[in-house]
């Protein structure tokens, strides 16, 4: 019986399997593998047997790592056997600080310019997706560039985005330190009217006679950004649907299986429209990400109140191993939250901040909620960690709480952290910014920014991370040069030898590293029987390609719980899943591609 590639994606699993094998009777045996990989380069991240050839998967979890002797006795009917091709094979990649969420029910709106190494190039791609958009929709690129990737190092002009988009709204959100818009966007969002709507700590540039320039300015929050980008037209129930099935492929493209997401701003916790889509999704099977989240509150001055109500009724680490709620964070309170924008001065947070902050840890404390927290500064944790301190002794740190980004932090204030046994997510922020903040703060001081050999002597929980989508680009492997090379998205090399992790630690940090920080350490993150079944198989090696080169990395075929959910070139066939065509018909995913297509 002959069955077509689309008949095998309706047929779903293992049943195209079967027939895909042939049509006479089989029957599965309870002990038999539902996955098999053989003649691999299989790097576990498990000291006890670091490098394998084979491995076998069953209901979800690894049951054999090893030779080919030690699966093959496992092989039954149905089980699912793949050729790795000699090809180096890692545990599934785990993004310990994403918008995810919200980033994947924006995907198909939006332009990426994560790769382009030219403005001009960048505009190129504006200029494209003006002649397919129909009338009313913005063209947007909303974060995962830096300006210094470019090689004319700069930024558009608005008569630049006019040119290439004479009749559409245009909005380029960038970083945390400023959107860019056109003539059509500024007209759009009314800037150009007197009463225009206004947002403390965030400027509307202006020209001498008083006329927008296009540019937001973060001065230093981000509110004015964040409220001008969720003005703009959004997709339909049914698209974010879609937006969110194309976001996870491309994740899985790049070998990601698992995120901690930790909310973000314009997305109400819990009842916001990316909310309800990803727990649709779930309840359908139709997530190949695995997901922790966090609950982010969203206006300044309710945080309290909000986690009052949100304890009452959200248990910390409800849920599954796909999906999970694991408590807090990255927010706890607006005048705790110190903005990254290394181009200017540092930004104070607010004189209250440790009153504010006591409270809302007092009453995480005593639900039991871990949290997470968006520190940046040394300065904000001297004022911050004395909050931990005290609360420590009072209502108590639920353990899993872990502090994001820590930048600038002093080895005392890392030593806190240590101390109250806490963990720290690192992103590639600075990566994106760092000749910005050797302009502000000189290269001296970015040699230790952040501080990743004392963090790892420190012992500490360790992950890797991205802050994708709207500060950083969502591929890992950025984060991952970054952290074993030095090298800024601008080429520049960012720390001495002495400041950077081998590639082997690299890799750990964004495995069973970032295990912990969704509550799953020792149950995902390594190759090994009885964890969680997620593994990639690489196009190139990750141990023998140049600095250059990991930036670039991709995979073959990548496996969540047991389940190819991408495969693509030889691999392809192995993929069973149906994802649907992209829509709206004029997302500029139709025409770009991603890191799928190139």
């Amino acid at each position: 019986m002959a069955v077509t590639r689309r008949e095998a994606l309706i047929l779903g699993g293992t049943a195209a399997s079967a027939l895909l094998v042939g049509s006479q009777p089989a029957l599965a045996q309870a002990g038999d593998a539902d996955l098999i990989l053989l003649n691999a380069r299989i790097t576990t991240m498990d000291p006890q047997r670091p490098e394998a050839s084979a491995l076998a998967i069953k209901d979800g979890r690894f049951v054999a790592v090893g030779g080919e002797a030690d699966v093959r006795g496992l092989q039954g009917p149905f089980t699912q056997v793949i050729d790795g091709k000699g090809k180096r094979v890692i545990p599934g990649l785990i993004d310990s600080h994403t918008h995810s969420i919200r980033g994947g029910v924006n995907y198909n709106l939006e332009v990426r310019w994560d790769t382009a190494d030219s403005l001009e190039e960048a505009l190129h791609l504006l200029r494209v997706q003006a002649e397919r958009t129909p009338e009313g929709q913005f063209i947007r690129v909303a974060g995962g560039f830096s300006e210094f990737q470019f090689k004319e190092k700069r930024l558009p002009t608005v008569a630049e985005l006019d040119a290439v988009a004479p009749n559409h709204p245009v909005l380029i959100h960038h970083l945390y330190k400023l959107t860019l818009l056109n003539s059509r966007a500024i007209s759009y969002f009314n800037y150009d009217q007197e009463g225009h709507p206004t947002y403390p700590g965030g400027i509307i540039e202006k020209d001498a006679d008083g006329v927008p320039t296009g540019r937001l300015l973060s001065a230093p929050s981000g509110l004015l950004m964040y409220k001008t980008l969720s003005q703009a037209p959004k997709l339909s129930i049914p698209d974010q649907i879609n937006s969110s099935l194309q976001y996870m492929d491309e994740l899985n493209s790049l070998g990601i299986t698992s995120v901690s997401d930790a909310g973000g701003g314009g997305m109400e916790f819990p009842d916001a429209d990316p909310y309800q889509v990803i727990n649709w999704m779930h309840e359908r099977d139709l997530l190949t990400t695995r997901i922790g989240y966090h609950s982010f509150p969203q206006v300044k001055g309710r945080e309290l109140s909000d986690y009052q109500d949100w304890t009452k009724i959200f248990k910390a680490g409800q849920g599954d191993d796909v999906l999970r709620f694991v408590g807090a964070g990255e927010n706890l309170c607006w005048a705790s939250y110190d903005y990254e924008i290394f181009a200017d001065a540092r930004p104070d947070i607010d004189r209250d901040a440790e009153e504010i902050q006591t409270k809302i840890m007092t009453v995480l404390g005593e639900n039991q909620w871990p949290f997470r927290q968006h520190i940046t500064y040394d300065e904000t944790g001297d004022r911050l960690l004395k909050v931990y301190e005290d609360v420590s002794k009072g209502a108590g740190l639920t353990p899993g709480w872990f502090i994001d980004h820590v930048e600038t932090f002093s080895q005392r204030n890392l030593e806190k952290i240590a101390e109250l046994g806490g963990g720290v997510a690192l992103q590639n922020r600075l990566q994106f910014q760092a000749e910005d903040f050797v302009a502000n703060y000189g290269p001296e001081k970015l040699k230790k920014t952040p501080n990743f050999r004392f963090l790892m002597d420190l012992g500490i929980p360790l992950g890797g991370g991205t802050d994708a989508t709207r500060v950083t680009s969502y591929n890992p492997w950025f984060s991952i040069q970054w952290l074993a090379t030095g090298l800024s998205r601008g080429g520049l090399r960012m720390y001495d030898d002495d400041n950077l992790l081998t590639r082997e630690e690299a890799l750990r940090l964004w495995t069973v590293g970032s295990s912990w920080f969704t509550g799953d350490a020792g149950r995902k993150g390594a190759i090994t029987p009885g964890q969680l079944g997620d593994f990639v198989v690489l196009d190139r090696d990750y141990f023998q390609v140049t600095d250059a080169e990991i930036a670039k990395l991709k995979s073959d075929l990548t496996v969540m719980d047991g389940r190819v959910v991408y495969g693509r070139d030889e691999f392809a066939r192995h993929d069973l899943r149906h994802v649907p065509p992209i829509s709206p018909d004029w997302s500029p995913v139709i025409t770009f591609g991603d890191h799928r297509d190139t």
